[in-house]
């Protein structure tokens, strides 16, 4: 049960406290048909127009009307030369479908064309179905949380899902030591920023500790060449800290209080984290908080 509990509040980590459209408040409350309705109007809307059709597709895919999903795909993506979609979850039901490969290899080859040639393109593709398999069941999960939040208690439901996501994720990790093995370990200037993250978050939903000590010097030394993400470092330092009852140092890791609401857990020095976090290139701690988990930070800043 406890272990149940702490998934919910890592997990709870990635919703944010941005103003929503209206299509997004349906989604993020399960209701998908509104969600298509509202999206559908928001591409009326020049200003809105981009988000809402990819957004619509995304919907599309999670009800599993992959035909119409695939359309409004195709029309987000022609003015999009970045590989996220390659990476959401949210389309993950698209994937056995012979048209995701064209997806694939369109994207892939609009992004070299604006950036940099990929030295391991066919890399960055698998750990890019890496990532997505890893948040997968999410936008499910998410509503768990939800309802977490408003009952003080999990939804029966939740516990099948997270037996297929601790499935799902070692499957996924052991995917992952067949990739590394294969190609090493991946770098920015090898498969892109967005795809070097696969390793990491695998490693960081992994659910031996072992795991994330194991890989955790080679993720900092990464961060620190700048040839990965300082972000998914710090997160799985904070973490194993976190886990074997030890203060964290960058403030990455929630929990819940007695209230039901998100508050970062004991941080070492916390006068101070603001510095260790400017080392390693991120935001201020109040910054991050506020827009993570609409917490407000207060501990005034020094430097030594």
């Amino acid at each position: 049960m406890m272990r149940i509990r702490i998934y919910i509040f890592l997990m709870l980590a990635s919703l944010t406290v941005n103003a929503q459209s209206k299509g997004d408040q349906f989604r993020n409350q399960g209701d998908l048909e509104k969600a298509v309705i509202a999206y559908k109007t928001e591409m009326t809307d020049a200003s809105k127009a981009k988000n809402a059709t990819y957004n619509l597709a995304c919907a599309y895919a999670l009800m599993y009307q992959k035909d119409s999903s695939f359309h409004y795909l195709s029309i987000a993506l022609k003015q999009d030369n970045s590989l996220w979609a390659l990476a959401d979850n949210d389309l993950i039901s698209l994937t056995d479908d012979q048209r995701w490969e064209s997806i694939e290899e369109q994207q892939i080859k609009k992004y070299q064309q604006v950036n940099s040639p990929l030295k391991k393109p066919e890399y960055a593709k698998l750990l890019l179905r890496l990532i997505m398999r890893d948040q997968a069941l999410d936008y499910q999960i998410d509503m768990a949380k939800r309802y977490y939040m408003k009952n003080a208690k999990a939804p029966h439901w939740y516990y099948p899902l997270s037996e297929m996501k601790r499935k799902i994720t070692q499957g996924n990790f052991a995917n992952m030591e067949r990739l590394i093995a294969k190609y090493g370990w991946p770098t920015y200037s090898s498969v892109g920023k967005l795809a070097s993250d696969g390793p990491l978050l695998v490693i960081n939903h992994h659910e031996k500790e072992e795991i994330r000590i194991k890989y955790l010097p080679r993720i900092k030394e990464a961060c620190l060449k700048k040839q990965g993400s300082c972000m998914e470092y710090a997160k799985i330092q904070d973490r194993i800290l976190v886990n074997t009852g030890k203060p964290q140092i960058y403030g990455m890791q929630f929990h819940y209080n007695s209230k039901r609401e998100l508050v970062p857990f004991t941080i070492k020095d916390p006068e101070y984290v603001d510095q260790r976090r400017a080392k390693i290139g991120l935001e201020p701690l109040k910054k991050y908080l506020k827009r993570k988990i609409n917490y407000d930070w207060t501990v005034p800043q020094k430097k030594r």
